[in-house]
């Protein structure tokens, strides 16, 4: 089991251990399903408070390309179950990489995404996946204008807070608080979950199930 465990957690380049933060309210109120809300730290939550679902918290770095191998294979599933009330999701943003021109490609984007208002925020997030720079740890990437292209694609006008990366320091400050060895990293209830994170069928299984750690 900690073989499988640390191939998801290390796939990308390590921080420190981890710590488990534990899922807080909207402040929106919602009686008629699911919404998606920004969070003060930053953090989006898509939960209808409605329901008494399981907590799922995703961390992910939008320059990881394990996170974007785990949205593509999983996203669509985990968005259905929380438009369902079936799970609460908190997405995380968070820079895990210390290295260039990596760790400067994560905050850009980060930041970015910090401007985007919640209508537009998953179509957004959908775009930082899809033009993330390739090759990994060589290619510079998630320039400020290219960004702001992407935001007015999703229907946001904010160019002058993605050319200025307005929140890029309260990104960083956020994330120097979170304690997580790698990404993606993805708990359920707290628990940390393995390989399930790369399988539609496998999510829905725990999700639905209740179930926690892959053994």
């Amino acid at each position: 089991m900690m073989k499988r465990l640390m191939a998801v957690a290390l796939a990308c380049a390590a921080i420190v251990v981890i710590g488990v933060l534990g899922f807080s309210e909207p402040g929106v109120s919602s009686s008629d399903g699911a919404r998606l809300t920004r969070q003060a730290d930053g953090t989006m939550v898509l939960a209808d408070r409605s329901s008494n679902a399981p907590v799922l918290d995703i961390f992910e770095d939008f320059d990881c390309p394990v996170c974007k191998r785990m949205h593509a294979n999983v996203d669509a599933t985990i968005r259905k179950l929380a438009m369902s009330g079936q799970v609460k999701v908190v997405y995380h943003a968070v820079t895990i990489f210390r290295d260039e021109p990596m760790r400067s490609n994560s905050v850009r984007a980060a930041a970015a995404a910090r401007c985007v208002p919640e209508a537009n925020w998953m179509a957004f997030r959908d775009e930082l996946y899809a033009m993330q720079p390739a090759p990994h740890g060589v290619a510079s990437g998630f320039a400020v204008k290219d960004l702001a292209k992407a935001a007015r694609k999703v229907g946001a006008q904010v160019d002058s807070c993605i050319t200025s990366q307005a929140y890029a320091k309260a990104h960083l400050a956020e994330t120097r608080k979170i304690r997580i060895e790698g990404t993606p990293t993805v708990l359920l209830d707290g628990q940390m979950l393995g390989e399930e994170v790369f399988d539609a069928a496998a999510m829905e299984r725990v999700i639905t199930g209740g179930v926690g750690v892959t053994v």
